[in-house]
Parts: C-alpha cells; sequence; structure tokens
C-alpha cells in the first residue's frame, strides 16, 4: 500500500495492487468488480481491505463510477439505492468504508476531523472538468462541513510525462478557462502533455481547500506497484485490473 494514515478516528488508505490474490495481469490485489477477474479472488482481495481496517466486507462501499460528477450521500439512514451510479460519495456514518477505483484516474479522499464527515471521488479528466470536486464538498458541506476544514489527499494516477492528448482534449479545457493552459505541455501542434494532478490541487485551493496531500506517483510509470489503463493497452492486453482507495470514520 501507497499511504495510510491515522488522524482522529479518520483513517485511510491508498492500496497498490500488491498484497492480493488474483494472478496474470490482474496481480495482485485486484478490487475491480468490472474486471474479467475471478469473482472469488476480487472477494478475497475486498477482505484484504477489509481486514486492514479491521472490519468486514460488508462495511466496504463502492460505486458504479462512470465518469460522471454524480455524488451520493449516505447519512445516518440507512441507504438502500443500487445500484450506485455515482463518482463521489459522503457520509458521517462510522466504520462505512469510502472504496474509489482507479487504473489511472486520481482517487480523492476528503475528512473532516472537525465534524467527522468524510467523503471520497473518481476524478478523471470528464470528471474534474465537469464538477466532482465541487460536488463532493458541496455535498460535505450539506452534512455541516466548512470547506477550510476538510482535508484531502490525492492519490497515484497518471502522471504527466506520460498523459499525452489531442488537440479536442486540449481546447475542452480551454474553453473553461484559458488559464488552464498552464496545465499542458504543448509537444507539437496536436499533441500535448497533460498534468491531471496539479489541475486537481489547483482547483481543490480555488475550492479553499487548505489542507491538500497529494502522493507523486505516476501509475504508468511504477506498472509494477500500479494498475494502469494506459499501460494495459500499451501491453495489448484485453482487460486491467483497478486499485481502491479508502476512508473510513472508526469507532
Amino acid at each position: 500500500m501507497f499511504f495510510s494514515d491515522n488522524l482522529f478516528n479518520i483513517d485511510h488508505c491508498f492500496f497498490s495492487k500488491l498484497g492480493g490474490t488474483s494472478y496474470g495481469k490482474y496481480s495482485s490485489l485486484n478490487c475491480g468488480k468490472g474486471s474479467n477477474d475471478n469473482k472469488t479472488k476480487i472477494k478475497n482481495n475486498f477482505n484484504v481491505v477489509a481486514n486492514y481496517f479491521d472490519l468486514q466486507i460488508k462495511n466496504i462501499i463502492t460505486l458504479q463510477q462512470t465518469h460522471s460528477n454524480k455524488v451520493l450521500t449516505i447519512s445516518h439512514e440507512k441507504h438502500k439505492e443500487l445500484p450506485l451510479y455515482f463518482d463521489g460519495i459522503v457520509t458521517n456514518r462510522k466504520n462505512l468504508i469510502l472504496g474509489i477505483l482507479t487504473a489511472d484516474c486520481a482517487p480523492v479522499l476528503f475528512f473532516d476531523p472537525i465534524n467527522n464527515i468524510i467523503g471520497a471521488s473518481h476524478v478523471g479528466w470528464r470528471g474534474a472538468l465537469n464538477g466532482i470536486l465541487e460536488n463532493t464538498l458541496y455535498a460535505m458541506k450539506n452534512l455541516g462541513s466548512r470547506y477550510k476544514d476538510v482535508r484531502c489527499a490525492v492519490g497515484p494516477c497518471i502522471g504527466h510525462d506520460s498523459y499525452e492528448v489531442g488537440l479536442d482534449f486540449y481546447n475542452n479545457f480551454l474553453k473553461e478557462s484559458n488559464l488552464n493552459k498552464n496545465f499542458f505541455e504543448s509537444k507539437n501542434k496536436e499533441k500535448y502533455r497533460f498534468s491531471l494532478r496539479r489541475y486537481i490541487t489547483n482547483k481543490l485551493t480555488k475550492l479553499d481547500v487548505e489542507y491538500i496531500d497529494s502522493i507523486r506517483i505516476d501509475t504508468f510509470k511504477y506498472d509494477d506497484m500500479c494498475f494502469s489503463y494506459r499501460k494495459s493497452l500499451q501491453k495489448k492486453e484485453n482487460d486491467y485490473g483497478r486499485m481502491i482507495s479508502t476512508i473510513v470514520i472508526k469507532d
């Protein structure tokens, strides 16, 4: 696992792809329920995650991620809405492990130690551009958080040197603001490199988040530790695993 911490009664961990039970291209801690990996292996991997927090697998909440800006709030009432087609989730309930699955996109964890409110978001370029960060913070605000009290941690994601994009991609960001050109490096007239991490941290700063930690690991470069969608394409593999990033309010 890359990074974990226990602050107050809020615990979180960015798990790598190591330490699980899966084989081959899914080796080894693949938590991608939508992958073609053996379902028993995936369940065993979720047990690894639950055991890390001394909780049960039923305590883990994951989403049907669609690169949207939709955020689910689970308050003190039991939530029954399935399937969960969201890309962000917040809660003030104890012992619910919020899980985000990634393989190049950025997992962003949010925690408010003052009011015991947590959140987690799956942040690819579409979600980042369309408001998943803003909507996650707003959902936390609705539960009682103040933005300045929220702390964020940005997990491993594809790095600037590895993220080559085209002109249409570049123009999508310039439609939002001409200042977004600062997150791109031109290779030629039609190719750019994009820093998803810098774009995310800049947005969080503009939203008045004062505490931002960032794990500067490029999932594409470090595919010995990370699952990477783009690396799987380069290897001409027909599927790929997903890492899980987690946060929980413990009793």
